[in-house]
Order: C-alpha cells, then sequence, then structure tokens
C-alpha cells in the first residue's frame, strides 16, 4: 500500500483560526489510585510547516505484523527528545510507518479541524479529551487491539474508555506535575522543602533577598499556568469541588474559586515577568541556570536539557509536592496526564493502524522510548523499570500515593471550553490580575454555551 499524503499538512494550508488545547475526567487507577484523563482544539495563526518522517522497520515485538503494509502517524512530539524518543517506540513496533509532525501547541490548538481528516493514528491524552472525539465519531474503536495489550490494567483501560465501554486509546506513559528544584540550589542556600503555602510564600521571599527569581513562569500557548490554577483549586476546594467545576456544575464566579485566584495573586509578584509570553523550555532553562528557584511544570521538564553536555542538570533535579493551603484538603490530590494514541475513524490502512497502536501499548515500544526519554512513567506495568532514574522512582510513588489524580485543566473539562474560555481567563488574570471579578463573570457567561458531559 502506498503512503497517503500527510493530512497534518492541511493545517498550513488552511489559515486555522487558534485555540489552546483543553482536558477532561475519566478514572484510570495506577498504584489504587484513580486518575483522570483529557482533549484539544483552536486562534488566528496558520500552523507551521509539517515535517514527515519514516521510522525505520524493526522486528523486536510480537505486534509486528509482516504484511499489514504501511500506516501514518500524526504527532505532537515536536521538542527534540521526545521526537526521538517517539520515533524510536515506533521501530520497536516493526510497523512501516511514516510520522507526520508538527509543532506541539499548534497540533493541540487545531486539533478540532485536523481529526476531521486525521492520519490513521494520532497522538493525543486520555480521559475527556479522548471521550469527547470518541463520542462525535471522529475517533475509531480499538477494543479489540486491547485483548493484546498485556501489562495494561484495568485503570489504565478505563481511562482510555469512551461513555460507551468501548476503547479508543493506547496509553504510552504518564507523568506527575509537581514543584521542581535543583538539589544543589537548595543545599548551597539552606533552603527546607516547604509543605505549606506559608511556607512556600517565605521561601520565595527568602530567595528574592538572595537574588533569585523565587518561580518560573511559562504560558506561552495558554496551557502552562493551568497547571497553577488546578493545583491551587485542588488544595484550596478539595479535588471533588474542582471535578465538579471541570464538569461545568459550578459558578466561576463562586467565592471559592475567586479565593483561588486571590491566593494566586499572592505569589504573583514572585513570578519571572510576562509569563504569557514565555515558553515551558525558556522557563526552564532558568531553573537549570539558577537565576529561578523553583518550577510547577510536569516531569517531562528534563527533556529540556541535553542527556550528555547537561547531565548534571538533569541529575541535580528535584520535586516536592504543590504545599498544602487548605488543611482540609492537604497534599492529597496530584496531577498525572496520560499520553498515547487513538485511530482515526477512517484510517486509510485499518489494519496497520491498529498493529501500530498494538505495538505502541507494548513493552518494547516503551522501554525504546524511555531509554531516550527517561522524564515519564511507563504505563505498561511490564516495563523495565530496573533503569529508572531516581525522578521516575519518585514520580511512581508520589502517583501511587495520591488520593485523587486529576488530568489537567484542558484534559478534564470540554476542550473547546479550556482553550477559548479558561486558558483565555487565566492568560487574561496573569496580565491585568486586579481584573479578576470582571474575567470570572466572563468565564462564567460564556460557559453558559458549552454542553458538558
Amino acid at each position: 500500500m502506498t503512503n497517503k499524503p500527510s493530512r497534518l499538512q492541511s493545517l498550513r494550508d488552511s489559515n486555522l483560526s487558534r485555540r489552546n488545547f483543553v482536558i477532561g475526567s475519566g478514572a484510570a487507577a495506577v498504584g489504587g489510585a484513580a486518575l483522570l484523563a483529557a482533549c484539544g482544539d483552536d486562534d488566528d495563526e496558520a500552523a507551521p510547516v509539517t515535517t514527515t518522517t519514516a521510522a525505520p522497520v524493526t522486528t523486536t515485538t510480537a505486534a509486528a505484523a509482516t504484511g499489514v503494509g504501511t500506516t501514518t502517524l500524526g504527532s505532537n512530539y515536536s521538542d527534540e527528545k521526545p521526537r526521538d524518543a517517539l520515533a524510536a517506540a515506533v521501530a520497536a513496533t516493526g510497523v512501516d510507518t511514516r510520522i507526520n509532525t508538527i509543532d506541539h501547541n499548534t497540533y493541540q490548538e487545531n486539533f478540532n479541524t485536523y481529526i476531521q481528516q486525521p492520519d490513521d493514528v494520532v497522538a493525543w491524552f486520555a480521559g475527556y479529551r479522548m471521550r469527547a472525539f470518541a463520542s462525535k465519531g471522529v475517533v475509531g474503536d480499538i477494543s479489540d487491539v486491547w485483548d493484546n495489550l498485556p501489562g495494561m490494567s484495568a485503570g489504565f483501560r478505563s481511562a482510555a474508555s469512551g461513555l460507551d465501554g468501548n476503547q479508543y486509546f493506547v496509553p504510552l506513559y504518564f507523568y506527575p506535575w509537581a514543584v521542581h528544584y535543583r538539589k544543589s540550589l537548595f543545599d548551597d542556600n539552606g533552603y527546607d522543602i516547604p509543605t505549606t503555602w506559608d511556607d512556600f510564600k517565605a521561601l520565595c521571599d527568602t530567595m528574592t533577598a538572595d537574588g533569585i527569581t523565587p518561580l518560573c513562569a511559562a504560558n506561552d500557548g495558554r496551557w502552562p499556568q493551568m497547571g497553577m490554577f488546578d493545583m491551587l483549586n485542588m488544595r484550596i476546594n478539595g479535588y471533588d469541588f474542582h471535578v465538579s467545576l471541570m464538569g461545568g456544575r459550578e459558578n466561576w464566579e463562586d467565592p471559592r474559586v475567586l479565593n483561588v485566584f486571590n491566593t494566586w495573586n499572592e505569589i504573583l509578584p514572585y513570578y519571572q515577568p510576562d509569563a504569557n509570553g514565555r515558553t515551558w523550555q525558556d522557563a526552564a532553562n532558568a531553573l537549570g541556570d539558577k537565576s529561578a528557584g523553583m518550577y510547577l511544570l510536569g516531569t517531562f521538564i528534563t527533556s529540556n536539557f541535553d542527556g550528555e553536555t547537561q547531565a548534571d542538570i538533569i541529575d541535580d533535579i528535584d520535586f516536592f509536592l504543590f504545599p498544602e493551603v487548605d488543611p482540609a484538603h492537604g497534599q492529597d490530590a496530584i496531577e498525572a496526564p496520560i499520553d498515547g494514541f487513538m485511530m482515526a475513524a477512517d484510517p486509510a490502512n485499518e489494519p496497520a493502524a491498529k498493529a501500530l497502536l498494538t505495538g505502541l501499548g507494548s513493552v518494547d515500544a516503551i522501554d525504546a522510548y524511555i531509554s531516550i526519554d527517561p522524564s515519564v512513567v511507563a504505563a505498561n506495568s511490564n516495563a523495565d523499570t530496573s533503569g529508572y532514574n531516581a525522578l521516575q522512582k519518585k514520580s511512581a510513588e508520589a502517583v501511587s500515593s495520591a488520593r485523587f489524580i486529576s488530568q489537567f485543566l484542558d484534559r478534564d473539562t470540554d476542550p473547546d471550553f479550556a482553550s477559548n474560555v479558561a486558558g483565555v481567563g487565566i492568560a487574561d488574570f496573569l496580565a491585568t490580575p486586579g481584573n479578576i471579578g470582571t474575567i470570572l463573570a466572563d468565564i462564567e457567561a460564556k460557559k453558559q454555551t458549552y454542553t458538558f458531559e
């Protein structure tokens, strides 16, 4: 079978409106914890050109199906290390695959349009963001693929399931969000790990006095600061309220939501300035050179640094759980997004697409991925963990010990709402924090136009 043209290429040519990316909630269990999951969207900017890479064919996994032909994979793994890691994972499946890569933010912001005519297999997220597209019938049922995924827990199956109970997603890995720091910076300055909000702010004051910017701050693409909202909301109002708010069942003008933003306002003076214009990678560089002290982000932060020339930085990065704000909720919740793949509703080569998905859910694929990008934790429980670094081991422990696990704001609610309403509101708050009331009123008014699960 001949390769079909890159459908991601159409993003470049269609002068699409841009959206921020979104997520949704679904339950999955890892180490006994309940995991939620996610989706994506579109503003006014043409997408950059798609890069097209053919993954080398290997025969290292039973998923390699001789004679199934060629398939295509639409990918948002655009940063160097994840891109190379994905290529290795695809090669490990033994399925002849052409990987069509597009810039991470652009892919997610325009996904609603792209999924109307996608590649055979597409990179995406579990939970709400996946279920939203399954319910619309624009992704394919892959329940039969799940018959051949040993090592995938019932919890991950749940996170991969649509509202009809069928499976539409194959998980590859997950990673927690936490507050990252350089161990040597803390040791050299005698900083203690803060466990409460007051301790956290006191540490920020101390760092400021020491000439260090306390908090890395990025919000390019209008998604990074969603993590700060999520953690504050869960710490202040609890996981149940957070899920209910994401599900459209609470009022954004509720005093409890206002309290989240008022509390957030207390730490904005410690931020790097102009967060809306900074990429997460640029913010990570500030953590790397110790000009900034702490960074709330996923453990993928380490993928920003070169494994050979910056190994000292990677080995020096550690994290702590977001501090307690209200003792009633302590530190009982964590965010741990699940990333993986879906199949188009009408793939050009369904047998090859399903063979690729089966392979991507295998031990061979995730082992190959982690050998290049060890910033994540394998979804497949049979994966080789002997080579896990300290951060991976700590990540797995943090997720397994959490009482509640969310996916992330843009994965826990309606995709379009997260991109075009909540994400915009958060960006506006960062730019003009004095307008909290007006911003929340606008979010609530626009929320009324959405139908949630």
